[in-house]
């Protein structure tokens, strides 16, 4: 779970991290109050959206007086801002963040991750942080410094003052440089986050150090235990599949393809849609409808694959265990009966319940083709999808 900036911002404050506070702007009546927060300028307006890359993509702009703060606010609130992390299609911009603009005279770069290869927290951090970041990491990866941390005793003292000395930071403001990568990591780890990021980290004109933005992503896994922040997720910034996938206990994510893919298991799903890229067609989801799927998990399953107008056809991947292929079957027909299927399936089943399952299907009025191997499958779903495209 992504969160905004204002409230990424509202979580560094509760450690005590340097952030300049602000107020969010959902309808432009609602700047009247910003100017009563924050009455003189110069001021920044900044949309409010899942994605990185708003800067360069005109959603944030420095503003001097009230009447351009009015108008940038206008301009930005119901934009669609394209970046290379919102895709093509964009994000439309509900919420933008006024701010009193801040004055700095270096701009760094800083996050924390997980590192799955060393099991362990890692900070990311360069001098030649801002809005290049991305190409940064392309051309110049020696620029980025890395730092491991101890995932029971956090990041010790001399790496947060390493760091700092690294980075070039003023040498008489270690102690609040190392607070700063100290208690990253510490939010990092209390919080179970998969990413917590400072884009620009900021050395003001008076030598104090400052996180300008915050950008923090919860672990799914980890939310359940921390669920004051459930109520932070903004559905408008989600897909409405992915969300009604979560709601009934599946896994799902949209992919930029044409052919539905309903798998049991997350090793089988990915490579069901590398069989799919194989043989030359595009995956629209990823979707494991778990070891251990219901027969209404499966009909929901399907309904989500269904309302995606992109899909063109749909390939059903079983390998029956726990989840009986009979029942993923009659979830299938349940699905298609209520939703109306018109377009080209493709099924292949194995194992617990096998004959039962091609018995249920072959009984039913479904329009389908069935496939003996993964191959045959991922080819007869390839074909499918370019028949109706044509």
């Amino acid at each position: 779970m992504k969160l905004h900036e204002y409230q990424a911002k509202e979580i560094f404050a509760k450690y005590g991290m340097p952030v300049t506070a602000g107020f969010v702007v959902k309808h432009l009546s609602d700047v009247d109050e910003a100017l009563k927060m924050f009455p003189q300028g110069p001021w920044m307006v900044k949309a409010q959206i899942h994605a990185g890359g708003r800067g360069k993509a005109g959603g944030v702009k420095f503003t001097k007086s009230e009447m351009e703060l009015r108008q940038k606010a206008s301009d930005i609130l119901g934009m669609t801002l394209v970046s290379p992390q919102t895709g093509p299609q964009g994000k439309l911009v509900k919420k933008v963040f006024i701010t009193p603009a801040v004055d700095y005279a270096k701009e760094l770069y800083v996050s924390v991750v997980l590192d799955r290869a060393r099991r362990c927290p890692v900070i990311l951090a360069s001098a030649e942080g801002g809005t290049e970041i991305e190409e940064l990491a392309v051309h110049k990866p020696e620029a980025i410094q890395k730092v491991y941390v101890d995932p029971i005793q956090g990041l010790h003292p001399y790496q947060a003052r390493q760091l700092h000395l690294n980075l070039g930071l003023p040498a008489d403001k270690i102690n609040q440089g190392s607070k700063i990568f100290q208690d990253l990591v510490k939010i990092f780890m209390d919080l179970d986050l998969s990413l917590i990021e400072v884009n620009p980290l900021v050395v003001l004109k008076d030598g104090n150090i400052h996180c300008l933005d915050a950008k923090l992503a919860f672990d799914d896994n980890g939310l359940p235990r921390h669920k004051e922040y459930i109520s932070w997720r903004d559905p408008d910034e989600e897909d409405p599949r992915e969300l009604q996938a979560a709601e009934s206990g599946l896994s799902y994510i949209s992919l930029d393809g044409n052919i539905g893919c309903l798998v049991n298991g997350a090793g089988l799903a990915m490579a069901t849609a590398d069989a799919i890229q194989h043989f030359g067609g595009t995956p629209a989801n990823f979707l494991d409808v778990g070891g251990s799927a219901s027969q209404k998990a499966v009909a929901q399953a399907f309904k989500i694959i269904l309302s995606d107008d992109r899909v063109k056809a749909i390939l059903v991947n079983i390998f029956g265990g726990i989840a009986k292929c009979d029942l993923i079957a009659q979830g299938i027909i349940d699905a298609a009966k209520e939703v109306g299927l018109n377009l080209p399936l493709v099924v292949r089943l194995e194992g617990t319940n096998v004959e039962k399952g091609k018995e249920l299907l072959a009984k039913s009025d479904l329009k389908y083709s069935f496939a003996p191997s993964m191959d045959e499958a991922a080819k007869a779903v390839v074909a499918g999808a370019k028949e109706v495209r044509s």
